[in-house]
């Protein structure tokens, strides 16, 4: 038997048939996982507040008060359901399997799918844009296929960023579900010599391996805030209240639900669900973006006590994790004749749109549906329930179906997006074969609130069902 490594534990792990790997204090043989086979080393018991680990019985009061699972206070900007909508009972729908559906219902459905989307346009325009700043990146040939195809669509990303008129200084950029960082890392590398730049990311979960850590800049301002942005009131956050700059509001694959969060997030009055002020006009988008001076007020509509926000620029996934509750085009939809039930079976079939021809998977793990990143991962859609339709639909038309549900969810979006004075866009920033989740949603204030966003009812793009 392998003798342990020098300055290692010296318990051996017969599960594993190894010695432990874990590093030892100065004198002692064991870790402190082990440290009960010291001859001092005392009982060690199972941690009550986390049973993953142990703990010294005579020291169980002071680990307490450190343990990492303590229940810590809640930071200032923690609002409770701050951005989760309307929690009425009758807005309330269980999820329902489409197995469970008879085929009469199903295409019952299919119909009350293709009435709504009429005058919608289906086939929405592609616009693979890109940013000087990560060319060089990817022209480097150390980077793998993984990494490039992360490249390019931050590149896209930056680029309508620059095209809308929203990247510039004197402004924070908000990420939304930023995971590990890495669009803020780039947005911050195609802005380090502007001024009045602040970053602020948001992340529910803990994340190893964080670019913004390494930024060390007096010139831009990062700060990561650890909280699941139902719960996030942007007025409070200390960041934003030193300089009181506008905002942005970016996010690289913002999953179902949390892209409803997000919007809300922006956009409503803290305590409140009203309109905002009547937005100013915006800049052309031919115009710089210019380092604006936080002592004048945004060109965006101010979301009560918040900042003002000049536009934003999320890339959007992960439909069929959208919930009712936490949908913002509530109003959009029922003006169609659809409730919740039909929503929620919308939602099903929009994984149709990534997964129509792959087989069902049985064995998937289930999935928080307001999960807001899942690290820098992109193709999150299970398959799902495709066995059930494949009698009267082909996998070309179940992957129809599944984009038009989504432009439905999304409309709904646009629909609030204009209701809060904004002009919305979607586009796809990237092609097929980079990620099938290709869509990304953009919007500026309106130059006034006059127009409609609304397609022309005679440019209807919509193809039949079969």
């Amino acid at each position: 038997m392998a003798a342990p490594w020098p300055g290692r534990c010296e318990f051996f792990v017969q599960k594993k048939n190894r010695f432990c790997k874990m590093v030892v204090g100065r004198g002692r043989r064991f870790c402190g996982e082990h440290g009960a086979m010291e001859e001092d080393g005392g009982r060690r018991i199972v941690c009550p507040l986390d049973p993953k680990h142990t703990v010294c019985a005579d020291k169980l009061e002071k680990h307490l008060k450190k343990c990492n699972s303590r229940e810590k206070s809640k930071p200032v900007y923690y609002v409770e359901d701050q951005n989760a909508g309307s929690a009425d009972e009758d807005d309330t729908v269980e999820p329902v399997c489409l197995s469970n559906h008879s085929r009469t219902e199903l295409m019952s459905l299919l119909d009350k799918l293709k009435t709504a989307v009429q005058g919608l346009q289906c086939d929405l325009d592609e616009s693979v844009l890109s940013h000087s700043v990560l060319q060089e990146e990817l022209d480097n040939p150390k980077n793998g296929d993984s990494a490039h195809k992360h490249l390019k669509q931050e590149s896209s990303i930056l680029g309508h960023l620059e095209a809308l008129g929203l990247l510039g200084g004197g402004r924070c950029f908000v990420e939304f579900g930023a995971g590990r960082g890495k669009l803020s890392h780039w947005v911050h590398e195609a802005l380090k010599t502007r001024t009045n730049l602040q970053l602020l990311l948001v992340e529910r979960s803990s994340t190893r391996f964080k670019v913004d850590g390494k930024h060390v800049d007096a010139a831009a301002q990062f700060e990561r805030v650890q909280v699941d942005i139902q719960h996030l009131d942007l007025s409070k956050v200390p960041l934003l209240q030193q300089k009181n700059l506008p905002v942005v509001g970016v996010g690289k694959h913002v999953c179902g639900a949390a892209t409803d969060l997000a919007l809300r997030c922006l956009l409503e009055k803290p305590g409140g669900t009203g309109p905002t002020e009547p937005a100013q006009k915006r800049l052309k988008t031919s115009d710089p973006a210019p380092d604006l001076d936080p002592s004048r007020p945004g060109p965006g509509p101010s979301c009560g006590a918040g900042p003002s926000v000049l536009g934003l620029a999320v890339a959007l996934c992960c439909h069929h994790r959208c919930q009712w509750r936490h949908y913002v085009g509530k109003r959009w939809f029922r003006q169609r004749g659809l409730g919740p039930a039909q929503f929620m079976a919308f939602t099903r079939m929009s994984s149709w749109a990534t997964c129509g021809t792959r087989p069902a998977n049985q064995d998937a793990p289930p999935q928080d549906p307001t999960n807001q990143n899942e690290g820098d991962g992109e193709e999150h859609e299970p398959a799902e329930e495709t066995d059930t339709v494949k009698g009267f639909l082909s996998a070309s038309e179940r992957e129809h179906v599944g984009r038009l549900c989504k432009l439905l969810i999304d409309s709904g979006r646009l629909d609030y997006l204009k209701d809060k004075g904004f002009d919305g866009r979607l586009r796809r920033y990237v092609s097929a074969d980079v990620t099938l989740e290709n869509v990304l949603l953009t919007a500026v204030p309106s130059p006034d609130l006059s127009p409609d966003l609304s397609p022309d009812p005679s440019h209807d793009q919509s193809s039949e069902l079969n």
